[in-house]
């Protein structure tokens, strides 16, 4: 593994730039332009993130989010719909790595265990007893909640068998991305609007302010997940966006993340599907 690896916390960003900065920084590591990576980030405004093969139906109120102010972005990964809230509300992770830089990069599951050990021994830091599940055999057949809180998946994270934190993955070239949400707070109010068919949205889930009986920031999440994830990745330094980086992010923006067609159709030019951070 790398001794160490790149730790950028960005600002609250809309949902198109959240989601082009996360591919970039996977393109940037697929060229061998940018080292490892661990992000921490947050939304404004609020945003639901589509998983990248989810039908943008009539389980998402369209209009209740535009009433409210949230967005709708597509994400580059698949699972399930996440409400994303402010950072008062939420703490958003990526990982980014390459074959070399990860212990069983080979093995899904196994990436998604170590990233989820690093979490929890972060949120240990915090107080939150957070354990990571194991594999469970879901039922044949079944179909994707709307919801990504509505189901607890293989190592991810959980308190008391509620979920904590949702995660999802993407792979591409000898390289991964995988990023995912930490609930701080919830409105099961707010959710039940956007997501009108979820009978009790919060029957599932837990949040950090739930279990420790107090509200956490965004910052003192981050001041202990950082190291818990460096204890199991290796060590974290703080860095920026590369310059190639930061001008794939605005073609992504552009071309992708920022359109209709992509949001409703995951539908997306071919120059944005083959572009290398170096070429932009």
């Amino acid at each position: 593994m790398p001794s160490t690896w790149r730790l950028l916390v960005t600002e609250p960003l809309d949902g198109p730039t959240n989601m082009a900065v996360d591919e970039a920084l996977l393109r940037a590591r697929i060229a061998g332009e940018a080292p490892p990576t661990v992000r921490f980030f947050a939304w404004t405004p609020p945003t639901v993130s589509l998983g990248y093969g989810q039908p943008l139906d009539d389980r998402i109120d369209l209009a209740a989010c535009r009433r409210l102010g949230i967005g709708v972005v597509r994400r580059p990964t698949g699972g399930s719909a996440i409400l994303h809230e402010s950072p008062e509300r939420e703490v958003t992770y990526s990982v980014v790595a390459a074959l070399g830089d990860f212990p069983g990069f080979d093995d899904v599951l196994e990436t998604y265990r170590v990233v989820g050990r690093g979490l929890a021994a972060g949120l240990a830091r915090l107080g939150v007893p957070a354990e990571v599940v194991p594999v469970l055999r879901g039922r044949r057949g079944a179909q994707a909640p709307t919801f990504c809180f509505a189901r607890t998946g293989a190592y991810e994270i959980a308190v008391a068998g509620r979920k904590l934190v949702g995660s999802a993955q993407r792979r591409q070239a000898g390289a991964f991305l995988q990023h995912g949400s930490l609930l701080l707070d919830a409105d099961p109010d707010r959710l039940r609007v956007v997501f009108p068919g979820l009978e009790d949205p919060g029957g599932g889930l837990t949040t950090v302010a739930a279990v420790l009986g107090r509200r956490v920031g965004f910052e003192e999440a981050v001041a202990c997940l950082g190291p818990g994830l460096g204890e199991t990745l290796g060590g974290l330094a703080r860095g920026d966006l590369t310059p190639g980086e930061a001008r794939l992010v605005a073609r992504l923006v552009a071309d992708k993340y920022g359109t209709d067609a992509w949001t409703r159709r995951a539908e997306a030019p071919a120059a944005s599907r083959t572009l290398a951070p170096s070429a932009c």
